[in-house]
């Protein structure tokens, strides 16, 4: 009877350089696609406590009272929300369409507050159902008026929701920002927008929005798309390294067996 192979013969394999580069490239895979795994996740754990903030911050700055405008710019992540006030008189008006509300689609009223300061603050004084139309849009209030209101940034066309269609009709806007509204009106405007705490002549009052790079918006669900990207990378790693090592075991098992398929020689066509 023939003597059996030495085992710890079938895995020499392993020593050569081939593998000892496969082995050094999965030991440092695994632990950078589980470091960015890990890191993708603490992103989206992050977002999920400023969405929880911003509520409680909402919530705050409704029982707060109103600041005036100036001491709470620019507007930043601290600022975005809190309630501010603003002296001076309605101006030009505009109607910005494609707005939700209440799973209804309508369109904001959008009016100018000249203020003593010589600009001009674009205010959400409400929203209205149905298409975007000046005539069933209110007057704004005349004379001096001190509004109060959720302070917040200019808004960025394609983001969160904010149309980025071209061509509207004369009085209408996509976005509500200085570099849209600069094209509309000679006014010198603020980089910020405000959305009244109560809105005017039977309009519905606009909530307030969460900043930019908050909240569980799409790139929040980006984040734990990203976390299951790369914990599956990790365990694919792993999956193929064990079947590169099955096969070669299998291959070094059959070569000690004898059982290794025969080279077959090259077919010599004869000459005619």
């Amino acid at each position: 009877m023939g003597r059996a192979p030495y085992r710890g013969g079938v895995y020499r394999f392993l020593l050569t350089p081939r593998w000892w580069g496969i082995n050094v490239f999965v030991l440092l895979a695994i632990p950078f696609c589980i470091f960015m795994g890990s890191w993708q996740l603490s992103r989206f754990e992050g977002r999920v406590h400023e969405e929880h903030a911003a509520n409680r911050q909402a919530a705050s700055d409704a029982s707060q009272a109103a600041r005036p405008l100036d001491s709470m710019l620019p507007v930043n992540k601290a600022t975005s929300g809190r309630r501010v006030s603003a002296h001076g008189r309605y101006g030009a008006q505009l109607l910005v369409p494609g707005r939700q509300l209440d799973d209804k689609n309508g369109f904001y009223v959008l009016t100018l507050l000249r203020t003593d300061q010589g600009k001009s603050l674009p205010v959400v004084r409400g929203w209205l159902p149905g298409t975007a139309s000046a005539a069933k849009a209110p007057a704004a209030p005349r004379g001096e008026v001190t509004v109060v209101g959720a302070l917040q940034a200019s808004e960025t066309p394609g983001d969160n929701g904010v149309s980025a269609q071209g061509g509207l009709p004369a009085g209408q806007t996509a976005a509500i920002s200085s570099a849209a509204l600069v094209n509309l009106v000679p006014d010198r405007l603020y980089d910020a927008w405000v959305t009244l705490d109560k809105a005017d002549a039977g309009m519905k009052a606009v909530p307030a929005s969460a900043p930019d790079g908050t909240g569980l918006d799409l790139k929040a669900f980006q984040n734990l798309g990203y976390t299951g990207e790369w914990f599956v990378f990790a365990g694919f790693t792993v999956f193929m390294w064990f079947r590169l090592l099955r096969r070669e075991v299998e291959a070094a098992r059959d070569a000690a067996l004898g059982l290794a398929p025969e080279e077959t020689s090259p077919v010599t066509v004869p000459s005619s």
